[in-house]
């Protein structure tokens, strides 16, 4: 059980960190991730204990979603020695006038959003072995949305590796696709009780 904590202690591969437990409405908190504040070191060692999971699938590029996916992108490209990566966008740009799209929803953001593959980069997917990473799954909303736009560019999606999962509503979300995922570590999320705390739910 969770009461009044400020924190969650997590596990993320060979790693513990505490993450703030973040109200997002007033039925739901969550233990907050977010891979730019936490140091270089943090995520370079999950990068590379991610990537270690993910090898044996082979992939030919990481692709990830902006922003907090960015930095597991790095580290795990790194760490399987790729030299380029894909990062999909949620902000319209200039150069993204003519983008691949596809729209989406996210847990921590709550209003529609667009994600955009640039047709520039399309050919470092088309075809390819595609590892598609992300910090936090939750919902598994946000990777159902990768997952259609990297198909609909012709990327063969071999594997999706996480950080952490959270709760359990991303498998049903993404069917046959959880089959892909690994994550480095689960965490819940939390709902108020009658005493005015906080209860772990898993499910």
């Amino acid at each position: 059980m969770a009461d009044e904590r400020a924190t969650y202690r997590a596990t993320v591969g060979s790693q513990e960190i505490e993450l703030p437990l973040t109200r997002i409405s007033t039925d739901l908190t969550v233990a907050l991730l977010m891979t730019i504040d936490v140091g270089v070191a943090f995520i370079q060692q999950a990068g590379a204990d991610l990537a270690a999971l993910l090898a044996p699938s082979r992939p030919q590029v990481v692709v990830s979603a902006a922003t907090l996916g960015i930095p597991v992108a790095i580290e795990v490209s790194r760490a399987l020695g790729l030299d380029d990566y894909v990062i999909l966008q949620k902000t319209p740009k200039a150069h993204l006038a003519d983008a691949l799209a596809e729209p989406l929803q996210s847990i921590t953001t709550g209003v529609p959003q667009r994600l955009l593959l640039d047709r520039a980069r399309v050919p470092a997917v088309a075809g390819r072995r595609v590892a598609l990473v992300d910090d936090v799954i939750a919902t598994g909303g946000s990777i159902a949305a990768s997952l259609r736009l990297l198909r609909a560019a012709g990327a063969d999606v071999v594997t999706i590796g996480t950080l952490l999962v959270e709760g359990a509503a991303w498998g049903p979300a993404l069917g046959a696709d959880a089959a892909l995922v690994t994550a480095l570590g689960r965490i819940p999320v939390f709902r108020p009780t009658a005493t005015g705390g906080l209860a772990e739910d898993w499910d």
